[in-house]
């Protein structure tokens, strides 16, 4: 953690420096236990080492930083991170590029900067403390400009989120509070009208030379603007080594309110689209308060006739790269979401979800639960059920072991958070 510390002191120096007056100091942070159980199949590759029952367990410290010195300010968030438990030790030996179904260890071989430091790592288990966060910027009225390790979110998606290709959470994720952070610069300009232009550089290191390389490298421009009663975002970016470009907006559409990108990404081979689009409401029903929403994903990187064996996925190489990078978490070309969140009362939600490959078939079904136990400390669960037979995405694909799948069957998600 030496470079950790480093990086620290020269923020907290740079900040210090640039103030001219009082300096602000902000600190927050939580503390999260998570439990998670599942059923495993007799063909399932977890079986031989998990048995019937896999159990693994997570726990993530955090503390939040923030200073303000006139225009200048800087952020930095702390994590320690433990994870241990039967999918999270199996899933060591199956390729990323193939891990759809348990926690990856962070890591930071790609950043610019190395800022996380595994303090113990077993067959089972990991402990891990990481900086997160580690940013400087400048605000100024109509100018806004931060230089470190930040998260970005763009596009219009709410389930499925071809736009947002910097670090997007997995559709099915439970707990959505933080995104993974990117070392980048990142600048917005305000114009007078209300509309803005954002733009990021994304460092990143090729891993074999461990040397930033533009090919490995992020280089996006975003618009964002208003026209009557809808916005509009139009993007270009050199992301990797594709050229990516994308429309899309918002619009009230009677007691709703229609979204949707479209992507297109030129590729080495091809030029790819990608579309989501989805419709929201919010309504009363038996005196609860409901927010709904429909979402339609197509995937122009997925498998096209639902083979997802290891032999097929190697003949589709821009779609095994996004999964490793994690930046897609679907396998075929079409899909269809549904979620409901009811207020049962101001400290209960609950969600149901729907996830369904509309290519094979198959579904994931998902009923989450959060309630408020007291002023912060949040009890957030699920309920996880997917759905489909042997060899479709979500019953569970074909893994390197002849008649073996990377599959689990239904599971609970239990996490206990508390604020501070």
């Amino acid at each position: 953690m030496v470079k950790t510390v480093r990086c620290i002191v020269w923020i907290l120096s740079l900040v210090l420096t640039a103030a001219h007056g009082q300096t602000d100091l902000g600190f927050t942070g939580h503390f999260k236990y998570r439990f998670t159980g599942v059923a495993v199949p007799d063909n399932s590759i977890f079986h031989d080492e998990a048995g019937d029952t896999a159990i693994d367990h997570g726990a993530d410290t955090r503390l939040n930083f923030v200073w303000r010195a006139g225009d200048w300010n800087a952020r930095a968030d702390y994590q320690l991170i433990w994870l241990k438990g039967n999918i999270f030790g199996i899933a060591r030996g199956v390729p990323e590029e193939r891990l759809f179904i348990a926690n990856r260890v962070p890591t930071d071989e790609r950043r610019l900067f190395d800022l996380t430091d595994v303090v113990t790592d077993g067959d089972d288990y990991a402990l891990l403390q990481r900086l997160d966060r580690l940013w400087l910027g400048f605000t100024g009225d109509k100018t806004t400009v931060r230089f470190g390790r930040q998260a970005i979110s763009w596009g219009n998606g709410l389930i499925y989120t071809p736009m947002d290709f910097f670090n997007p959470f997995d559709p099915a994720a439970v707990d959505k509070e933080y995104k993974p952070g990117d070392d980048m610069f990142y600048g917005q300009y305000a114009l007078d009208s209300g509309d803005d232009v954002q733009g990021v550089l994304v460092f990143r290191r090729d891993l074999m030379t461990d040397t930033v390389e533009a090919d490995k490298s992020s280089l996006a421009f975003k618009y964002h603007g208003f026209k009557q009663r809808s916005e509009f975002d139009l993007l270009a970016a050199r992301h990797f080594d594709d050229t990516v470009l994308a429309v899309g907006g918002n619009r009230e559409l009677a007691d709703a309110v229609w979204r949707g990108d479209i992507v297109a990404t030129k590729t080495d081979s091809d030029t790819v689209f990608q579309l989501v689009t989805s419709v929201t409401r919010s309504w009363t029903s038996l005196g609860k308060n409901v927010s709904g929403v429909v979402e339609y994903f197509y995937n122009g990187f997925g498998q096209s006739d639902g083979n997802y064996s290891p032999e097929a996925l190697a003949m589709n190489p821009d779609l095994v790269e996004r999964v490793a990078r994690g930046e897609l978490f679907t396998l075929a070309r079409h899909y269809v979401a549904a979620s409901a969140t009811i207020e049962l009362n101001p400290l209960l939600l609950v969600t149901p979800n729907m996830f369904i490959n509309l290519s094979d078939g198959s579904a994931l079904l998902q009923a989450v639960l959060q309630r408020d136990l007291r002023q912060d400390l949040v009890l957030l669960g699920s309920l996880n059920i997917p759905v489909g037979p042997d060899g479709t995405e979500f019953g569970g694909i074909p893994s390197d072991e002849p008649g073996k799948f990377l599959s689990t069957g239904p599971g609970i998600f239990l996490q206990l958070a508390a604020y501070f």
